[in-house]
């Protein structure tokens, strides 16, 4: 790609506005610097690319993710607009297939959208403790999807290997962002077939079938979840993921929480210990797992059952303001096993708890 005169003296302005940014709160971080100013997290860190300190990286990704074992133990981070998700693990057992990948180590465990990545960069981050070493995902959109950072000083030499192995030709500081992802085109709820829709959730076989029901009937998610209220869901208020997390941390029942990207879902697996809250953010701060959660983005929250072969698997469910998933928490459990009996008995209590059933 070849930089137009126009296209340097955008990215160089925007350096510019980024560098007085920075002097004025240095410990503003780059994705809430983004909307400050206006742009992508992708064309802000895309301004500083200089081919010597921030690199950017061939589109390679399926490659790129399999070179990451080479790392060790490293910190994989997906975020959305409302939590980040955080877990420390090595990158093992990758796979693709067609518009998916997977990443299942017993820490690090992903679903990858890869196809809908756009940019990658090479990008060290100065903190208080040193420079921190990272490989930073983009979509099509500029919207972050994964960043993956070194934990392993000793392999920092590996991390350059990987480096400059996927170093892309174009090194400008400019890209061309597209247009977010389109959401499914859905209908009224009250255009549904309720009866027929909800027959056939009592059908299901999988939870991962709930998507594919949802495309058929060409209804939303949440719009769903109202249809099936007191047969397949329970609203509950949007303090339940805090009274969930201290129950689950109180009886040390194992839970899995699933953060999504436009590009990335991130699941945790295992105990919550430590939970705490700072302001508006519901922090989980374990060793090996942290999750950031803004309690005020919650606009609706949901019990919900699903019939599978295994047995109803059971899930709380969270909402912000336009309906996105914000978090999804389910008991652990391992394909084949029934749900752990730990689990429903805190969502029992959750329902028994909002709305007396």
């Amino acid at each position: 790609m070849n930089t137009t005169v126009e296209e340097r003296s955008t990215s160089n302005n925007l350096k510019e506005r980024w560098d007085q940014l920075k002097a004025d709160n240095p410990r503003l971080r780059t994705k809430n610097a983004a909307d400050e100013l206006g742009v992508s997290e992708a064309e802000l860190v895309a301004s500083i690319c200089d081919g010597k300190t921030v690199i950017r990286l061939k589109p390679d990704w399926e490659e790129i993710l399999k070179a990451v074992e080479s790392l060790g133990e490293v910190m994989a981070l997906t975020r959305n607009e409302s939590a980040v998700h955080e877990k420390t693990g090595t990158y093992q057992n990758i796979s693709f297939s067609g518009h998916v990948g997977l990443v299942l180590d017993e820490q690090i465990d992903l679903r990858v959208f890869h196809k809908r990545w756009g940019f990658g960069f090479a990008v060290p981050v100065e903190n208080p403790r040193g420079t921190l070493y990272s490989l930073q995902f983009f979509d099509k959109a500029g919207t972050a999807v994964h960043k993956i950072y070194l934990k392993e000083p000793e392999r920092q030499h590996l991390y350059q290997a990987i480096v400059e192995e996927f170093r892309s030709e174009d090194q400008s500081s400019a890209i061309e962002i597209s247009e977010t992802i389109k959401k499914d085109k859905t209908i009224s709820a009250e255009d549904v077939n309720k009866e027929e829709f909800l027959g056939k959730w009592s059908e299901l076989k999988d939870t991962h079938d709930f998507y594919p029901l949802l495309r058929k009937y060409k209804v939303d998610r949440t719009d769903a979840l109202k249809l099936a209220d007191q047969k397949f869901t329970w609203k509950l208020s949007n303090d339940a993921t805090q009274k969930m997390l201290n129950l689950a941390s109180q009886n040390e029942v194992p839970i899995m929480v699933f953060v999504s990207s436009p590009g990335m879902i991130q699941i945790h697996s295992g105990p919550v210990n430590r939970i705490k809250v700072m302001d508006n953010w519901l922090n989980v701060l374990d060793p090996g797992f942290n999750l950031h959660l803004r309690e005020d983005h919650i606009a609706e929250s949901f019990i919900v059952e699903k019939p599978t072969e295994d047995g109803i698997v059971t899930s709380l469910e969270i909402f912000d303001e336009e309906g996105n998933a914000i978090t999804t928490f389910f008991g652990a459990r391992k394909p084949g096993k029934p749900e752990l009996d730990s689990w429903r008995a805190i969502t029992n209590q959750l329902k028994q708890m909002e709305v007396g059933v």
